[in-house]
């Protein structure tokens, strides 16, 4: 990397950070994918600023052999991010990103789970004792809601609301959003917060929503994975999971039962329609089996 490439990378993250809010683990990966870039440019003596369009085609070229196109893509993204902020704060006169093409990928369609697998997963826990209580209300309320396994185990007991059945969930960028729950994981949450939270804390306090049996500690994305991943197997489900099973379960079954993509967008926390657009596949089927049952010549009677 030449000298002021180090201090160009830190610049365009504390950007970022300051204007988006984005993870530190999304900044991790821009800084990354920069670093990446620099020390490849390097080679040749020029730097992030002296980038031309065909040094950055050559880059991308050279690395997209054993990448996915996600990772290509995303390579993409962020240069394209970096090369406009450096176009805005003068430290470019073009943006040499503007010629290169995305790259081409099949559609992608979320695994997901049938609602008989999905009951069965529920059902797992044995809900004789508080560990038990906790798992099911934390499954049903991943289920109810759409919720990242991020932002489940982020979850504080101020952020819930039973008599609304809503929560209050803080997502990506730290945007705010209100996901409104149903009955069954209201009972859950209710019998996980009179009997099974008081017993897992032993007159500790806490305001994590969700804690383990050890010294009262939240409970963690990888914990609870770890447990989505062992009642999965005792419920006999076979097909490869996720941490966003669920939540593409969620929002399969929600379209399946005629929920608009719009709604689905707001309820999982989507900035982008677009992002939501994963799913239209089971729009489309459902539309041709609307369209098969009711419509005269569509074969329905």
């Amino acid at each position: 990397m030449i000298a002021g490439d180090d201090a160009l990378v830190d610049r365009f993250v504390d950007a970022l950070w300051l204007e988006d809010g984005l993870s530190a683990r999304t900044l991790a990966a821009y800084r990354s994918d920069l670093v990446a870039l620099a020390g490849w440019l390097a080679a040749s003596g020029r730097g992030l600023r002296q980038a031309s369009v065909a040094d950055l085609q050559a880059y991308m070229a050279a690395r997209l052999p054993g990448s996915r196109v996600s990772s290509s893509n995303r390579r993409l993204t962020v240069f394209r991010r970096f090369y406009r902020w450096a176009l805005r704060e003068g430290l470019r006169t073009d943006d040499p990103t503007l010629p290169l093409l995305s790259a081409k990928r099949l559609a992608r369609v979320p695994k997901t789970l049938t609602e008989a697998q999905v009951e069965a997963l529920l059902a797992a826990p044995d809900t004789g004792d508080p560990l038990g209580v906790r798992d099911r209300a934390m499954l049903e309320l991943l289920y109810a809601t759409g919720l990242r396994v991020s932002e489940l185990v982020a979850l504080r007991l101020y952020e819930v609301s039973l008599p609304d059945q809503v929560l209050r969930v803080t997502g990506k960028g730290n945007k705010e959003r209100l996901v409104p729950f149903g009955d069954v994981a209201a009972d859950w949450l209710r019998r996980y917060l009179t009997e099974a939270r008081p017993a897992l804390l032993a007159g500790r306090r806490s305001d994590d929503l969700f804690v383990t049996g050890r010294h009262g500690q939240a409970m963690t994305r990888v914990m609870f994975w770890m447990l989505v991943k062992r009642y999965a197997r005792a419920a006999g489900i076979a097909v490869p999971l996720s941490p966003h099973t669920l939540r593409h379960a969620f929002a399969t079954h929600l379209l399946n039962h005629g929920a608009d993509l719009r709604a689905v967008q707001l309820l999982l926390g989507h900035a982008d329609i677009s992002t939501t657009t994963i799913y239209t596949h089971v729009a489309r089927e459902r539309l041709k089996a609307l369209h098969a049952r009711h419509h005269p010549r569509g074969g329905g009677g």
